[in-house]
């Protein structure tokens, strides 16, 4: 483990949404969509954060930008806790914490150029003289794969993978220490993910930046991440470095997700775990384990106490009762 002071540090969590509000305007429903998520990300590191669809890996991205207010918890930044600043420090935060969207196109503005696009956060900071700020343009185009003869062309006449080219490298023009990655390629063919994704790892290794990488991929998050973290019901119930998680799952959830997987070799048999019964709703969670509705091992404890999310390895974190070495799945 590194003994540099950590990049960010996550400790307990909380983000609701509200559902329902009184005549006077006062919140009655609500979803909690994060609970009680703790996490650690060092220099350097590339974190995955998996689940399926409403699971909350989305909203824990936005919630560490502060895009969506935390209920509670707090978020520390290389020292500073994220919750505690107000919106002027906040923005002035943000220039070393950035964001790359699902949807390249709904987050390009399509009256502006790509110039004005990459340029934007630059103008934004008031950062270097306009040919400073035009050498700038031109080593990140290059650096992402755009040609220079782009700059006066607009979103709508690119394609969805130069589209996110053009969102990553307004992401970086301002070269973060930290990046927020939502699902960068989920939108895009297979052929144009791949070119991505390298893209992605050549651009870690060339600018040591950290980041947070959600998916729904697991196959994704293998290649291009150091770490993985398993989301489910707004809870993470397993954590650790990927070999070890993948090789070693030990929660059940985790289990069934790496058994979906399908293999590209012919002739290799794996015993696919089905999930039985619907994703509970987060407007009415379980008590005790959130997993325990459709969990094969779950008992008369998992239904009543929620198991603690503890070390059971090196590097290794998860939140089951039960003994994870008798239900240790094979890994991929």
């Amino acid at each position: 483990m590194s003994q540099e002071t950590p990049i960010l540090q996550l400790e307990d969590v909380h983000t609701s949404y509200v559902t329902e509000k009184s005549m006077l305007g006062k919140p009655v429903k609500k979803v909690s969509a994060v609970n009680g998520v703790s996490l650690t990300l060092e220099k350097g590191d590339m974190l995955g954060i998996v689940g399926e669809s409403g699971c909350g890996k989305s909203t824990l991205a936005r919630t560490v930008l502060r895009l969506v207010e935390p209920e509670s918890g707090t978020m520390i930044y290389k020292g500073t806790d994220l919750t505690t600043l107000d919106r002027e420090q906040m923005r002035k935060m943000r220039q070393k914490m950035q964001m790359v969207f699902q949807d390249p196109y709904a987050s390009l503005n399509p009256r502006m150029t790509v110039r004005e696009i990459i340029e934007s956060p630059l103008r934004v900071f008031q950062i270097g003289t306009p040919k400073e700020r035009q050498e700038k343009i031109d080593e990140i185009m290059e650096l992402t794969g755009l040609k220079k003869e782009f700059q006066n062309r607009y979103p709508h006449e690119f394609s969805g993978g130069q589209r996110q080219r053009i969102v990553i490298a307004r992401a970086l023009i301002l070269k973060p220490e930290f990046i927020v990655f939502d699902e960068p390629v989920s939108a895009l063919d297979v052929s144009v993910r791949s070119q991505l994704l390298n893209l992605l790892d050549d651009l870690k290794k060339e600018l040591q930046f950290t980041s947070m990488f959600i998916s729904h991929d697991l196959s994704v998050v293998k290649y291009i991440c150091n770490k993985a973290a398993v989301m489910y019901l707004g809870h993470v119930v397993e954590l650790a470095d990927k070999k070890e998680l993948y090789e070693n799952p030990r929660h059940p959830y985790t289990q069934a997700l790496l058994s979906a997987i399908p293999l590209p070799q012919t002739g290799v048999k794996r015993t696919h775990q089905v999930l039985q019964g619907e994703i509970p709703s987060p407007l009415n969670p379980p008590a005790g384990c959130p997993f325990h509705t459709r969990c094969p091992y779950a008992t008369v404890r998992c239904c009543q106490e929620m198991p603690k999310f503890e070390q059971i390895g090196e590097n290794h974190w998860c939140a089951c009762h039960h003994e994870y070495t008798k239900y240790a799945g094979q890994g991929i």
